[in-house]
């Protein structure tokens, strides 16, 4: 039998911004919700009939974080977990934070010189990894790490190792409390940075800040009746913090393994799912799917689709659910969140009560209304972002200069109020003398039938600043013709927008959350196999009046 210590009491805050520790803080939310909704499902898998509870739920999470206990963690320890999606995944993370401890989840592609920085960085003694990873850190140095607990079986490993079943299983013992009481403040997780523009940053990232992310005030269009699914993976916000803030609710989530275009709407029927977050590039593979009668036969309820580059109205019409859109990253807690099927194409939406938005310049003196600005961000709430970047206080401090969080994304706004994502400020193309958003160019390759996947980059010209580069790959079975592809984009973008240059690939190289590597493909340049515009004597000029 496993016995749970009361957690000790501290000090009554009388901030109205703070949200009660019960409804903010993981041990105190699954204490209560275990009491007053035993019954009610908290997961729901994909790969079988199982469901957990509210009152399983916490039974389970109860054993883990025994396990962990033994193992010598206890509040403010960094753990780092290297896992895919699943039971065990799910499991230690709350166990983790149960405790009081730092939840440290690393991407299951890392290996190399980046999983070496992420280990280094982390500060973790300790790591739960699978198995089929272990032998990646035999190449790389392992830091202040002491131990690893392996899930999936036994597999050499450069460090001491037990097995999982064999240490965060036990059948009986006591869960003790904290030293302290833990705070809404306190860190929750270290989140790296999705690394598409440069090495991964570590956010740390509090209660607060997850609760503030997504949570009912955030996203008032969720409710405790959603069931979310989940199919990002956990080392990512868009996986972890949904099955936070469905906590939060009182709701549900269902987890997949990843995204799959072929069987999506199964698994949103056989989890019940009404509820679903989807990257731009994932809603364009199911679009380009050939159309079904059954289309509209499914549970979901409402998309929220990031970025929106058109109004999805098809999208939502086609697959009978409302669209939603935001604008937000690790860092923040989605400042600009829309109303269901926003009228205005390629709109992030508006700025949520709460939160303070500024498009500014390199000087971060405020643009006027239509002018294209870095978003700057704050709130009200204390600690309701990000509470800097781990062990990176030059970077931390050059975010937050002048009191404002600032995004490193290009922006415009209507005199509506209505927020327009240009593209990371990273990522804009300047040709010619002329501002180019490869987002734009993005949106309309992929108008193209025959593309799935497109990204947009920057490639030095002989002349002077850049040349515009389109990688593009093409849906199942089809054929890209770039001379085609070019004649198709010219009635469609200005003269000084259409690329030069067209590489195809079989697929675009992507992080594990599915956001495409442009740092990757503008490491590689123009290739052997890039095809050019002006090699056939395409040249393009503006027009004479």
């Amino acid at each position: 039998m496993i016995e749970i210590d009361p957690l000790v009491e501290g000090h009554v805050i009388h901030d109205p911004r703070i949200p009660a520790h019960e409804n903010v803080v993981t041990r105190n939310l699954i204490d209560r919700l275990s009491r007053e909704i035993p019954e009610t499902v908290f997961v729901k898998f994909d790969d079988n009939e199982e469901e957990w509870t509210y009152a399983q739920f916490q039974t389970l999470i109860a054993q883990t974080a025994l396990g962990l206990q033994q193992q010598g963690v206890g509040m403010g320890d960094h753990v780092l977990v290297w896992l895919p999606n699943g039971r065990e995944h799910i499991r230690v993370f709350f166990a983790l934070n149960y405790l009081g401890a730092v939840y440290v989840p690393i991407n299951t592609a890392y290996r190399g010189h980046l999983l070496e920085h992420a280990i280094d960085l982390s500060n973790a003694k300790l790591a739960v990894v699978h198995a089929s990873l272990s032998d990646r850190l035999a190449a790389v140095e392992t830091a202040k790490l002491q131990k690893l607990i392996l899930c999936g079986g036994a597999a050499p490993t450069p460090l001491r190792s037990d097995l999982y079943e064999d240490v965060l299983l036990p059948i009986s013992g006591r869960v003790t409390a904290p030293p302290r009481r833990i705070e809404p403040w306190d860190p929750m997780a270290i989140i790296f940075t999705s690394g598409t523009t440069g090495p991964s940053k570590a956010v740390l990232a509090s209660y607060l800040h997850l609760y503030t992310n997504a949570g009912p005030e955030t996203w008032p269009f969720v409710t405790s009746e959603d069931r979310y699914l989940i199919s990002a993976p956990m080392s990512h916000i868009g996986g972890m913090a949904p099955m936070f803030v469905m906590l939060v609710r009182g709701a549900s989530f269902a987890l997949v393994e990843r995204f799959d275009t072929s069987t999506y709407w199964e698994s949103v029927n056989r989890t019940r799912s009404t509820l679903a977050f989807l990257l731009g590039v994932m809603a364009t593979f199911l679009e380009k799917q050939a159309p079904k009668p059954t289309d509209r036969h499914n549970t979901l309820k409402k998309v929220v689709v990031v970025p929106m580059t058109g109004t999805m109205s098809d999208f939502g019409e086609r697959f009978g659910v409302d669209i939603y859109t935001i604008f937000n990253m690790t860092e923040v807690s989605s400042p600009i969140v829309s109303q269901a099927n926003p009228q205005s194409p390629g709109t992030c939406g508006q700025p949520r009560p709460g939160v303070e938005v500024r498009l500014v310049d390199a000087n971060d003196c405020e643009v006027p209304v239509g002018t294209v600005g870095e978003m700057i961000v704050r709130t009200d709430r204390p600690w309701a972002m990000n509470s800097g970047y781990y062990r990176t206080p030059e970077a931390t401090a050059k975010a937050w200069r002048n009191g404002w969080f600032h995004t490193g994304d290009a922006f415009r706004r209507d005199g509506g109020d209505n927020f327009f994502f240009v593209d990371r400020t990273k990522d804009a193309i300047r040709r010619r003398g002329e501002n180019i958003s490869s987002m734009e160019v993005e949106a309309e390759v992929l108008a193209h039938p025959d593309i799935i996947e497109a990204a947009a980059i920057a490639v030095p010209s002989e002349f002077s600043e850049d040349e515009v580069m389109i990688c593009v790959a093409a849906t199942g079975g089809k054929t890209i013709d770039p001379a085609e592809l070019i004649e198709f984009l010219k009635p469609r973008l200005a003269y000084f927008m259409v690329p030069r240059f067209v590489r195809t690939m079989a697929e675009l190289p992507k992080t594990a959350s599915a956001k495409i590597m442009k740092e990757e493909l503008r490491k590689k340049g123009v290739t052997s196999d890039t095809w050019d515009r002006e090699s056939i004597g395409d040249r393009l000029r503006a027009e004479r009046f």
